[in-house]
């Protein structure tokens, strides 16, 4: 992970970025570099305010919404450990609590899930955070599904319902039709087949309204975006003006600095970047576990 580490650091200088410094594989990197200019909240709520139709009581929008019933054995293959917390969970855990607090800061609340690859386990990760949230009663979360190419959600989550996010956001169905809840305060929408015009719709003009229009009804603390990889389509670029933040997944044994250098700079010219996770990394060593859960 040191090794990692310092070549990022050096990239990022050789371009005029401050370097990160070293932390946990498994959570966020702390660092520094001017940030993109962030959505306008006061523009959201006067797009939301010229929409028609009454807007929905937030409480029955979330009451409304079908709830989801996990099976174990579905959970357990397709490592979802953050859904009950313990020592399993504590790395997303602690990436949950830095990504809140950097949120929180800056007045955050859309945070997209990228990789510069396919295979570096981004899902898997926004599953995990989006459980890991879940967790905390006060916060209500949305987790929407954009890697419409190749979805994987309803498959991990063993949802046989005919979920279609992509239908919601092309301005064709309506999002309680389309989304599940689960517990009081995750609704997760996902795409039960793919989408071969995937950029066309992402870039549409139709999408930043019907997310401010979704914003406005269900009030969600954050909505984390599990968009499809960087350097595999054009998917991901056409979406990233209409988030916050982003986080990049990295595989430790697949993904190269250099990926991740040339996704950081293309997304830094439209959103801000968090941080890099470095995800599927086998060997963390005794200092990383000290017996707490024991």
């Amino acid at each position: 992970m040191e090794k990692i580490q310092s070549a990022l650091a050096k990239a990022r200088a050789e371009r005029g970025s401050v370097a990160a410094q070293p932390d946990r594989a498994a959570a966020l990197p702390a660092r520094a570099q001017t940030p993109a200019p962030t959505l306008d909240r006061a523009a959201v709520a006067a797009a939301v305010a010229s929409q028609p139709g009454p807007q929905a009581d937030v409480q029955a929008a979330w009451d409304a919404l079908p709830a989801l019933t996990l099976s174990p054995r579905t959970i357990k293959r397709n490592r979802i450990v953050a859904l009950s917390g313990g020592r399993d969970a504590t790395g997303i855990d602690m990436m949950r609590t830095r990504v809140l607090q950097q949120m929180r800061d800056n007045n955050w609340r859309r945070l997209a899930i990228t990789s510069p690859t396919a295979a570096c386990g981004k899902s898997t990760i926004a599953l995990n955070l989006a459980m890991s949230l879940q967790r905390q009663p006060d916060l209500r979360t949305m987790l929407l599904e954009l890697d419409w190419r190749r979805p994987s959600l309803s498959r991990m989550l063993g949802i046989e319902k005919n979920l279609h996010f992509g239908q919601v956001l092309a301005g064709t169905a309506g999002f309680a039709d389309n989304a599940l809840r689960h517990g009081d305060n995750l609704a997760i929408a996902s795409n039960q087949t793919p989408m071969q015009d995937a950029a066309e719709l992402l870039g549409s003009p139709k999408v930043p309204q019907i997310l401010n229009r979704m914003e406005a009804d269900y009030a969600p603390d954050l909505m984390i975006f599990d968009t499809p990889p960087m350097l595999v389509t054009d998917d991901m670029m056409a979406f990233a003006r209409h988030v916050d933040c982003v986080l990049l997944v990295a595989g430790a044994e697949s993904t190269s600095v250099k990926e991740i250098d040339i996704c950081e700079q293309e997304l830094a010219s439209q959103t801000n970047v968090m941080g890099v996770v470095l995800n599927k990394c086998r060997y963390m060593g005794a200092s990383h576990d000290y017996g707490y859960y024991e």
